[in-house]
């Protein structure tokens, strides 16, 4: 493997087995590492087919790709990506970058269930190799791409789902404080880096950082990699890269799954690069492969085109895969990959400045968002012929005893950085002058000066502007460090095309034309729907409905207008921010070519999972209602509504089952002819139901009040439904009869239910309470009684004069140290049903209560002095002439006789002594009446 001394490197190797015999004291480790180093270096600049090695969104890589790619012109360019994101690689031309490539599934087959949904993605950037790669493929006829890593699949066949989890989590990470929402663009996928280049022996990263006088790993790479190699040649440039990959893979710890995992993905790419060599007949010499460094440095067996052919590809899951493109930004990629806040930024403002002092043309894909249009159509070049490249000679040696290039301060681009970040300072609330643009300057290059270098890094700069600039509070929503990233690049955030759109998302903004609105531009945007004047938009209030549902809040916000049940919309206005959501709508596409279809899968998903309850399944009948307006799914869900009830044995959900078969009750009632045999069925079953449980309910301590008085009032409100169905009346009386409870509150809410059924008369239910009142050892329970009846108004709202009479003696009766500890809990009772309970107190309040506060220190109250009018009058007798009154004025009943069509004559007035006989039997009614006029 060595090669021998008498290759190109055999100075080096003698060099460096010096060093390792002066520094460890004699040959060992050190000169194995050392030598190891070499040999990869070697073995990879002698094989045939070319290997590039990169660095992900590295603009040094970058820059060499193009250059590269102009001289040699391979046929074949193979890549080191997933193979099955290859179909969407020409859809590039119709985004602006950065993008994601993107492969979800969402129904998996294969792993385990709690892994669902499944993504990987794969970012892209301008200033990256391999997006030269991809563009110069794409566009140069004669030319193939071939992805030739590890497909979607297999990464989650290989690498174990916790492990994925923890590759953002790095120093380097910017702080969750400072995260904006494109930040999330990613979402939770798996990232796949083309090119993942760091040290993986903490010992050797700090060493560096340390020595190199840097805070994290990306301006270590900025300083002492990037810079020294944008100037470099290609042998130059793949030496050191190799060499660099070498020194991490052979430093790196020996954990036993990552090292599984980079080696079959090393033979997975080798074995399918021979193989597509075999099937086309392409010579290696015509070919090349970018990988990352780290890869470049393999020592597999199955490396290079000598390499064994033994390694079995493992047959893909039976998981049905989408593939797509998400908009990118460079925060996402810094937050998924553990990098430097503003790193990839920096990058790309390099990537510019690079081409400019270069002038290297870089390779753009014809129609792609952001790149120049050609002035005149230029002709075809020919195929350029292939030069034999010179033998391979030690590169290393001479840019390793280089001392370090000192760039001089450019104080020109200095004086502009300091200028700029005090303008975008104060125009972000700081109190920013020309002094503290001198500041900044001065203070950069002091830093540069302690860390040892004459011209300040974009690094530099920002803690100097931190240090002169930034206060005690931040003023605005961004500080000082995220300025400095915004004026240095800012956070791009890219855009996937209208062509490049899943046919959902296309169907969605085809359905929403007619708001006139620019729904790919990012932000919000108001949508204002006169749907009574122009009924067409109706139309589109359906699909923004339907899109509140199934997006992320913030996607589609109404800010005028609801949807219910039984209304038609008039007007309504909307905050939408698809542009801004665009990732989730692109998803939804993952799952259906309509969103009716995605809303009908969900709410199907959501019914028939295993922890639906009847509640649950019931909410997703009235979302059907809501959205779908057809009974077909509506029917179905209810079906299953009824399936989940009859299997549920405990009342946990009765008050969301309450409140949601009385609505859809209420909508059929209204705009059906018949009711569904479906919530006919289901309020029957639920009859029964409900009274088998109720016994054991109201002893169960798990069961609060608020859930039995739900019971109760699903059998009170629904009894004559489901009397008329066929239920029997009995099985209700039974269950209260067999009800005996041991809590208060309970206690309460049985008496109230047997006042509804009859077996207790409000005189009892009086006398009960004033016995309760007039007991002092049951008096401090006194207020959760109170709190039953609250309750109670639920199934009986009969009972609501007696509650306001029942509270009203208990602030009247009950001592301070037991009413003012129960008033939280009156509170909190009348707000968790505030929306039934309050109108119905205050309603009856009112009624009793006076309405002057003058009239309050004379009002009795109607319970304490209700009049007696039997005690108070003298009964009439029977024989006092008759009722003259009617006889007297005939015109009343005259009338009354006409509406009912009876014909008839008046009959003399009796003389005698009879009149009307139920009159004289019971006056009662007749003497209050005449007590009540004459009060008026």
């Amino acid at each position: 493997m060595s090669g021998g001394d008498e290759s190109a490197f055999g100075a080096l190797r003698g060099q460096l087995r010096e060093a390792a015999a002066t520094f460890a004291d004699g040959p060992g480790a050190l000169e194995g590492i050392l030598l190891g180093i070499v040999d990869d270096v070697d073995r990879a600049v002698r094989e045939p087919l070319e290997i590039f090695p990169v660095c992900h969104h590295s603009p040094a890589s970058a820059l060499a790709m193009a250059r590269r790619l102009r001289e040699k012109q391979p046929k074949v360019v193979y890549l080191e990506l997933c193979e099955d994101m290859a179909p969407l690689l020409t859809e590039l031309r119709n985004c602006r970058l950065p993008v994601a490539v993107q492969a979800f599934a969402s129904e998996i087959d294969g792993f385990p269930a709690d892994w669902a949904p499944l993504s990987v993605v794969a970012p892209i950037t301008e200033a990256s190799a391999e997006y030269q790669a991809i563009a110069y493929a794409l566009d140069t006829p004669g030319v193939e791409l071939v992805p030739v890593d590890r497909s979607s699949d297999h990464v989650f066949q290989w690498d174990a789902r916790g492990e994925q989890r923890s590759e953002p989590d790095s120093p380097d990470s910017p702080d969750a404080s400072s995260a904006e929402e494109e930040d999330a663009l990613h979402g939770d996928a798996v990232g796949v880096e083309i090119g993942d280049l760091r040290p993986r022996f903490a010992e050797l990263e700090e060493h560096l950082l340390r020595h190199g006088k840097v805070r994290h790993w990306s301006e270590w790479w900025h300083q002492y990699v990037e810079l020294p190699l944008g100037d470099s040649d290609h042998a130059t440039y793949r030496q050191v890269m190799l060499l660099i990959g070498s020194l991490f893979r052979r430093l790196a710890p020996g954990d036993p799954h990552r090292v599984r995992v980079d080696e079959d993905r090393e033979r997975y790419m080798w074995t399918r690069m021979r193989e597509h060599l075999a099937a086309t007949g392409t010579g290696p010499e015509d070919c090349l492969y970018v990988c990352g460094a780290f890869h470049a440095a393999s020592r597999v067996e199955e490396f290079g085109m000598a390499g064994s052919d033994t390694f079995e590809i493992s047959p893909r899951s039976a998981t049905k895969w989408q593939l797509g493109l998400i908009p990118s930004s460079h925060a996402a990629i810094e937050a998924q990959f553990g990098l430097a806040g503003g790193s990839v930024s920096i990058a790309a403002t390099l990537w510019a400045k690079n081409l400019r002092r270069t002038r290297v043309k870089p390779y753009r894909l014809a129609g792609q968002a952001g790149a120049k249009k050609p002035t005149a159509k230029k002709a075809v070049a020919a195929p350029a012929v292939p030069v034999q490249d010179p033998p391979a000679s030690d590169k290393l040696t001479g840019f390793l005893q280089l001392p370090p290039v000192i760039d001089q301060l450019d104080e020109a681009e200095l004086l502009g950085w300091s200028v700029d970040i005090v303008r975008a300072a104060r125009r972000n609330g700081y109190l920013a002058s020309t002094a503290d643009a001198i500041a900044v300057f001065e203070t950069s290059i002091l830093l540069a000066g302690m860390r040892d270098r004459a011209k300040p890094t974009p690094y530099d700069f920002q803690d100097a502007a931190v240090t002169c600039i930034e206060k005690d509070v931040v003023p605005g929503r961004r500080d000082v460090r995220r300025l400095v990233e915004i004026m240095m690049g800012g956070d791009r955030i890219g855009q996937v095309g209208y062509d490049s759109l899943p046919p959902l998302a296309r169907d969605v903004h085809d359905r929403l034309e007619p708001l006139g609105l620019k729904l790919q531009q990012r932000g919000v945007q108001r949508a204002l729907l006169d749907i009574a004047g122009q009924p067409r938009l109706e139309a589109c209030s359906d699909v923004l409905w339907m899109l509140r549902y199934l997006m992320p809040h913030g996607a589609a916000r109404p800010i005028m207008g609801e949807r219910t049940l039984g209304e038609r919309p008039i007007q309504e206005s909307w905050d939408l921010a698809l542009g801004t959501h665009q990732r989730a709508l692109i998803e939804l596409g993952y799952e259906g070519v309509s969103i009716e279809q995605v809303l009908e899968q969900r709410l199907r998903r959501t019914a028939y999972d295993a922890r639906a309850t009847a509640a649950t399944v019931l909410q997703t009948v009235e979302d059907a209602t809501l959205f779908l307006r057809g009974r077909r799914l509506a029917d179905e869900l209810g079906t299953r509504a009824l399936e989940v009830l009859s299997a549920e044995r405990s009342v946990d959900g009765a008050p969301e089952v309450l409140r949601r078969v009385r609505r859809l009750l209420a909508y059929y009632r209204t705009s059906e002819p018949v009711l569904p045999q479906w919530i006919e069925s289901f309020v029957k079953t639920g009859y029964a139901h409900y009274c088998t449980l109720l016994p054991t309910a109201f002893t169960d301590e798990d069961a609060t009040v608020g859930q039995v008085a739900a019971m109760l009032g699903f059998l009170f409100s629904m009894e004559g439904l489901a009397l008329s169905l066929g239920c029997d009346r009995t099985q209700l009386e039974l269950a209260v009869g067999q009800s005996h409870p041991e809590d208060p509150a309970k206690s309460a809410l049985l008496w109230a239910a047997q006042t509804h059924l009859g077996t207790l008369s409000r005189l009892s239910l009086r006398e009960r309470c004033d016995e309760l009142l007039g007991n002092p050892l049951v008096l401090p329970a006194y207020p959760r009684y109170l709190s039953g009846f609250l309750h109670a108004l639920v199934p009986v709202p009969g009972l609501t004069d007696f509650v306001v009479e029942a509270v009203s003696n208990a602030f009247a009766r009950l001592p301070d140290p037991v009413l003012l500890p129960w008033l939280p809990t009156l509170i909190t009772t009348l707000r968790g049903g505030g929306a039934e309970l309050a109108p119905l107190l205050v309603r009856e309040a009112g009624r009793i209560f006076p309405g002057r506060l003058g009239a309050l220190d004379s009002w009795v109250p109607p319970w304490l002095a209700q009049p007696d009018p039997a005690a108070t009058r003298p009964r009439r007798s029977a024989k006092a002439g008759g009722v003259a009154l009617l006889t007297t004025h005939p015109a009343a009943c005259d009338a009354v006789a006409r509406l009912l069509g009876c014909d008839g004559q008046w009959a003399a007035p009796d003389a005698g002594p009879g009149g009307v006989a139920l009159l004289g039997r019971h006056p009662e009614t007749a003497v209050a009446l005449e007590a009540l006029l004459a009060g008026s």
